[in-house]
């Protein structure tokens, strides 16, 4: 085990946990050398003399082999992440905006600077997704990776469903609790986990999908009408982000949209901050993991486990994405859908390609039926505010 010299970028609440795990257990064999932050003055649980406004107090120290990266601001992080490459340091990262956005090249980079580039905690928090994909499925068939990955829709949708809330009560609850931003766009409107279910999709079939090349729907139209339907259906709603290939022809279809989940499976058991995935495998059937998606400690358990991994030169395979053409995506196929909407109007009828249902009512009204998948990609359609989009499983 080589010793390692660790250079951390962000001391929010994630990396002083990681300061103190590493303080307390020397068996470790790891130490945080210097900590670059953006306001030098304002008093933390630490050293003055760790402290830094200047990013090359990291980047330009010899004795730094490890930087962690864990600050909000993608563009900033990936400047820090290509000079740490350029500098033979290897990166452990909890950006996933950052990954989703530049994944190619910075694993293009890291090979190319015989340096590792790990990040387990820009997915699922403490859920080990992508050690899981590498490790165990790295030479399986898989046929889906489905789940919840966003701790905050999730709190919300909860309380929509168990407490009959509105999403707006909903989403002050979760805003009081710690779990949602005081701007929750990039969680409610799925950008979050359409940024996770790129970065997973890689690792599961050696694919790259863009982030906004995935089918993406939030949970900001839910009402509470769509609730009751589910609850008549024995279901609940869950916001799903999905890769699933169809094995004879190679094209995957992904996706991040509300979703009916029938009360008996597993995965309408993952409720609050939680997160749960499941991997449909050709020869293993169906596995599932489940933990906290986000907050200080699982966050920080993730990004300890790969500064642990860092220890015995561990870096990701890949094997599949190696061995990979360019993946097909979102071209064909259909979805079976809810729509429910306030207002009727005809050209909502004509969304679907086939209409299996139709109720209307003074106050709400739902069709429900089949749609093809490049109805979905036009965002008249899929953002439209006034529309609940569900999908059925």
């Amino acid at each position: 085990m080589k010793k390692l010299n660790i250079g951390l970028f962000g001391f929010g609440v994630v990396g002083e946990g990681i300061y103190k795990v590493l303080e307390e257990k020397p068996q470790l064999n790891a130490v945080i050398k210097k900590i670059v932050i953006k306001d030098p003055n304002k008093p933390r649980n630490a050293p003055q003399d760790l402290f830094s406004s200047n990013p090359d107090d990291i980047l330009e120290d010899d004795d730094i082999n490890v930087v962690v990266e864990l600050i909000s601001d993608a563009d900033a992080a990936y400047t820090i992440i290509k000079k740490s490459f350029g500098k033979q340091k290897h990166v452990v990262s909890a950006n996933k905006k950052l990954i989703a956005d530049h994944h190619q090249e910075l694993l293009e980079l890291q090979h190319a600077n015989n340096v590792s580039f790990l990040y387990e905690a820009s997915v699922c928090g403490s859920v080990p997704i992508i050690r899981n994909l590498e490790e165990y499925f790295d030479n399986d068939l898989l046929n889906y990776v489905s789940g919840i990955v966003n701790g905050t829709t999730n709190y919300i949708l909860t309380k929509m469903a168990n407490e009959n809330q509105s999403y707006q009560d909903a989403l002050s609850s979760a805003q009081e609790s710690g779990f949602a931003e005081a701007d929750p766009t990039a969680d409610v409107e799925g950008f979050d986990a359409a940024s996770k279910i790129s970065i997973v999709t890689l690792h599961a079939f050696g694919k790259k999908i863009k982030a906004e090349e995935v089918i993406r729907k939030g949970i900001t139209s839910l009402q509470v009408e769509d609730f009751k339907y589910a609850q008549e259906k024995g279901a609940t709603i869950k916001l799903i982000a999905k890769s699933q290939i169809d094995i004879k022809t190679g094209e995957i279809t992904s996706t991040v949209l509300p979703t009916f989940v029938s009360l008996h499976k597993t995965i309408a058991l993952v409720n609050n901050e939680y997160n749960g995935v499941l991997i449909g495998s050709s020869l293993a059937d169906e596995q599932f993991l489940y933990g906290k998606g986000a907050g200080r400690f699982p966050t920080a358990s993730a990004v300890l486990s790969d500064i642990s991994a860092l220890k015995y030169d561990y870096k990701y395979a890949i094997r599949k994405y190696e061995n990979s053409q360019s993946g097909i995506f979102n071209q064909s196929g259909k979805l079976r859908v809810y729509i429910g909407f306030k207002q009727a109007d005809d050209t909502v009828f004509q969304i679907l390609d086939e209409v299996e249902e139709r109720y209307q009512s003074k106050d709400y009204n739902h069709i429900i039926g089949i749609i093809d998948i490049e109805k979905l990609k036009n965002k008249d359609i899929i953002e439209n505010d006034n529309l609940s989009i569900i999908a059925f499983e």
